[in-house]
């Protein structure tokens, strides 16, 4: 009877401690990793700008046959003028890691104009000229780095702008002639977005772009006389506010 009691104890003991050998070996799994959500910048977005404009004029006078002109070759004036700018944009991001490159168009109006008196000659001997730049277009590349929902940026690219000039002479002789031209130029820029939502963003950027020079005829109907000039907007500055909304951007999510 003690032999038998003695194996049935053994034997006990031998099935405890396979029973813990087993649960020691029992793998341990760990808990999933928190998902993280990254803004995703990539898609087609479409939005609009509001802001002002600095633009800085020129005028040179190259040939005078007129009897009004009061210039001579060489002669000219460079003015100062400030406005509104606004208008629309589009483009498409492609977002890689961090890095975000993109394509955008804008056209802006704007309401940057000035006059000028010569009184070169005295009060009663005068050319009253008057310029106006009033809209312009852009086709930029645009390269930047994403820091979840902020994205900074830098652009480049096309730029050109509607530039108009003219005269008016009252005393003593009177004369009056006008041109309106396209300049091609460029423009670079900066700026800031942020995500407000997947689809919603909201942004500031600054822009310089300067333009090529172009030949005004300004004769009007003393022609074939002749009172030209060469003329441009030697640079327009921007500074707008963006609304900006974007199709197709789910949250990504990173792990």
């Amino acid at each position: 009877m003690k032999k038998i009691a003695i194996a049935a104890a053994a034997l006990m003991m031998g099935s405890m401690s396979a029973s813990a050998a087993d649960l020691a070996a029992r793998p341990y799994t760990k808990a999933p990793p928190p998902v993280v959500s990254v803004y995703n910048w990539g898609g087609f977005y479409i939005g609009g700008h509001v802001g002002g404009a600095w633009t800085n004029q020129e005028w040179i006078n190259t040939a005078n046959t007129t009897g009004f002109g009061d210039l001579s070759p060489g002669d000219g004036f460079r003015q100062r003028g400030s406005g509104i700018f606004g208008g629309g944009h589009v483009g498409y991001n492609w977002q890689a890691s961090n890095f975000v490159f993109g394509l955008e168009g804008t056209v802006s109006g704007l309401d940057n104009h000035g006059t000028v008196l010569n009184t070169v000659f005295g009060a009663g001997l005068d050319d009253q000229f008057s310029w106006r730049a009033d809209w312009m277009a852009t086709i930029t590349g645009r390269a930047g780095i994403a820091v979840n929902n902020n994205l900074f940026y830098v652009k480049g690219g096309y730029a050109g702008v509607n530039n108009r000039l003219s005269v008016v002479d009252a005393v003593p002789l009177t004369g009056s002639g006008s041109q309106t031209q396209w300049h091609n130029g460029w423009t670079v820029g900066a700026g800031w977005e942020y995500g407000i939502t997947a689809n919603w963003i909201v942004g500031f950027e600054y822009d310089y772009s300067q333009f090529e020079r172009k030949s005004y005829q300004l004769a009007g109907a003393a022609a074939p006389a002749v009172y030209t000039f060469d003329a441009k907007p030697r640079d327009i500055q921007s500074a707008v506010v963006r609304l900006s909304y974007k199709f197709g951007a789910p949250v990504v999510a990173k792990y």
